[in-house]
C-alpha cells in the first residue's frame, strides 16, 4: 500500500460525484437525477466553452438502460443552456463514443451508462476530445462549479444557446472503424461464435461485425427490455455462454457486458478464459509481430502472478498500476506502451482504440486464432493461473494499513513465507469500508490460512 495509491483513493473519496469511473448510482436519486445531469452537462459546456474559440459540440450516447432517455434529455438541455450544441448518438457502445469523438472532431463525448451494474444504476463518463477519459484535475473543476453559483449567471440567449441534432449513422460508423480493424488478407468464414450481448449497447453491432467478417453468429442476451441489462447475462455470467458453446459445437464464445467495454471468452470446451490470459495470448503475438511498445504490458494489481510469470517467460514485462482500466491507460500513455488491461475484461489496445473495447478486443483475438490456425484452449494454455484467496474485511476507518505495525508485520511475514512464488495484496476497497485481502500461491491450503490470519489481524486493528 503506498503513499501514492492513498492519496488517489483520498481524493475520490472527498469527492461528492466524480468517482473512477464517472458519476454513477441508482437512477432518479442523487447523484443520478436529471437535475443533476443538467448541472453536469451545464458545467461540461461551461469549461469547454471558456477555452474553446468556436461554439463546442458535445457527442452523447447511451446503453438499454430504462432511465437513459431521462438523463440524455437532462444532459443535452444542461449542455444547450451554456450555448454548446449536442450530437445524440443514441445506443452506442462505450468505446463507440470514444471513436466517434475523436472521428467526428468533436469537444467532447458523453456516454450514459453503469457498465456492468444492474438496470437500476446508471452513470455518466466524459471523454475529451481525444478520446480519453477526462482527467482527474477537470473533473474537480466540473464538481467545484456544480456545487457552486458560479454557473447561475451564465446563462446564454437568443443566438446563443445551443442545439440538438440526432446522428442517425452511429452504430454505421463504428462498425466500419471495427472491421477495418482486422487484416484485410483474413475472414472467420469457418469459425462458430456464440457472442452474449448482455441485452446492452452492443447487442445490434457486435454480432453485425462478426458477421459481416464471416463468421456464424449464435446470438443470446440480445432482447434489450430496458430493464434486463446485465441480468444473469454477459460478461458477469459466462456460464451461459459456456454452456451454449457445448450445446452448439461452437469455436468459442465472447461474453460482452451492458456498454462494451469488456469481453471475457469462452473455449470450444466451454472453460472461461479470463483477461489476464488474453493479454498473454496477445502480448505474444503483438511481440512475434514486432507491435508490442517496449516489449511490455500494463495491468493493474489485481492481475494474477500468472501473468507476470508468463510474460516473463516470454522475455516481456509487466507494469503494474492501481485497480482501474482509466489508471492503465494513463500509465500506457506516459510510458509509451500499447497494449494493457484488466483481469476483468477491459483490453486496451491503444494503437485502434483509447479505451477498452469488447468487440474490438474479441476482432483482434480471433484474427490470432486464424493467424496460428490453433484453439482458443491451446492457445489459453501459454499461462497458468496460480490459485486465488480473495477475504473482505469491514472496517471502522481508513489509515495508511503500513503505518500500523501489527499489519505490516503480518504481511511482511506472509511475502517473506512465499518468496517468489506467491503474492500478497493488501488494500482498500474505492466503494465500501472494506479492506480487500488477496493472496496468490502455489499451495490452496496454505494461502486460504495465510489469508484468514492476515485478516484477522486487520479486523483486530481496524474493526
Amino acid at each position: 500500500m503506498t503513499g501514492k495509491k492513498q492519496d488517489k483513493t483520498a481524493v475520490q473519496n472527498e469527492r461528492k460525484l466524480f468517482g473512477t469511473d464517472g458519476v454513477r448510482g441508482l437512477a432518479n436519486e442523487f447523484p443520478m437525477t436529471g437535475e443533476m445531469a443538467m448541472r453536469i452537462g451545464r458545467g461540461a459546456a461551461y469549461i469547454l466553452r471558456k477555452d474553446s474559440k468556436r461554439r463546442p459540440k458535445i457527442i452523447i450516447g447511451k446503453d438499454t438502460r430504462l432511465s437513459g432517455y431521462m438523463i440524455e434529455n437532462a444532459m443535452a438541455s444542461g449542455i444547450c443552456s451554456m450555448g454548446a450544441d449536442v450530437i445524440l448518438a443514441g445506443l452506442l457502445p462505450t468505446p463507440g463514443v470514444a471513436f466517434l469523438t475523436r472521428n467526428m472532431k468533436a469537444d467532447a463525448g458523453v456516454v450514459i451508462s453503469a457498465s456492468h451494474n444492474q438496470f437500476q444504476d446508471n452513470g455518466i463518463k466524459i471523454f475529451s476530445h481525444d478520446g480519453f477519459k477526462l482527467p482527474d484535475e477537470v473533473e474537480g473543476e466540473i464538481e467545484a462549479l456544480i456545487f457552486s453559483d458560479e454557473l447561475d449567471s451564465e446563462r446564454p440567449t437568443g443566438g446563443e444557446i445551443g442545439r440538438v441534432e440526432r446522428l442517425k449513422d452511429s452504430t454505421e460508423r463504428y462498425a466500419r472503424f471495427l472491421k477495418e480493424t482486422f487484416p484485410r488478407d483474413m475472414t472467420l468464414t469457418g469459425l462458430r461464435l456464440v457472442i452474449d450481448t448482455a441485452n446492452g449497447a452492443a447487442y445490434k453491432c457486435a454480432p453485425a461485425v462478426l458477421e459481416e467478417l464471416g463468421a456464424e453468429v449464435i446470438l443470446i442476451g440480445a432482447e434489450p427490455d430496458g430493464q434486463n441489462i446485465n441480468r444473469d447475462c454477459g460478461s458477469l455470467h459466462p456460464e451461459f455462454t459456456a454452456k451454449t458453446v457445448v450445446k452448439e459445437k461452437a469455436d468459442l464464445g465472447l461474453t460482452l457486458d451492458g456498454d462494451a467495454d469488456r469481453i471475457i471468452f469462452v473455449d470450444h470446451q466451454g472453460q472461461v478464459v479470463d483477461g489476464d490470459h488474453i493479454m498473454a495470448i496477445c502480448a505474444r503475438d503483438l511481440d512475434r509481430r514486432e507491435l508490442l511498445c517496449h516489449k511490455t504490458v500494463v495491468t493493474t494489481v489485481m492481475s494474477n502472478l500468472g501473468l507476470k510469470i508468463a510474460l516473463k517467460n516470454l522475455g516481456l514485462s509487466l507494469v503494474q498500476t492501481d485497480v482501474g482500466d482509466r489508471y492503465v491507460v494513463e500509465q500506457m500513455r506516459q510510458g509509451g506502451y500499447n497494449f494493457g488491461g484488466e483481469q476483468s475484461g477491459h483490453l486496451i489496445f491503444l494503437d485502434q482504440n483509447t479505451t477498452g473495447d469488447g468487440t474490438l478486443s474479441a476482432i483482434q483475438v480471433l484474427a490470432i486464432l486464424k493467424r496460428e490456425e490453433k484453439s482458443l484452449s491451446e492457445l489459453a494454455g501459454i499461462m497458468e493461473s496460480l490459485p486465488q484467496i480473495l477475504l473482505n474485511v469491514r472496517v471502522s476507518e481508513r489509515v495508511n494499513l503500513m503505518d500500523i505495525p501489527e499489519i505490516e508485520n503480518q504481511c511482511r511475514l506472509v511475502q517473506e513465507a512465499m518468496g517468489e512464488e506467491g503474492r500478497l495484496l493488501v488494500r482498500y476497497s474505492g466503494t465500501e469500508p472494506l479492506v480487500r485481502v488477496m493472496i496468490e500461491g502455489r499451495n490452496p491450503k496454505e494461502i486460504k490460512t495465510m489469508a484468514e490470519e492476515t485478516a484477522a489481524v486487520i479486523a483486530k486493528e481496524l474493526g
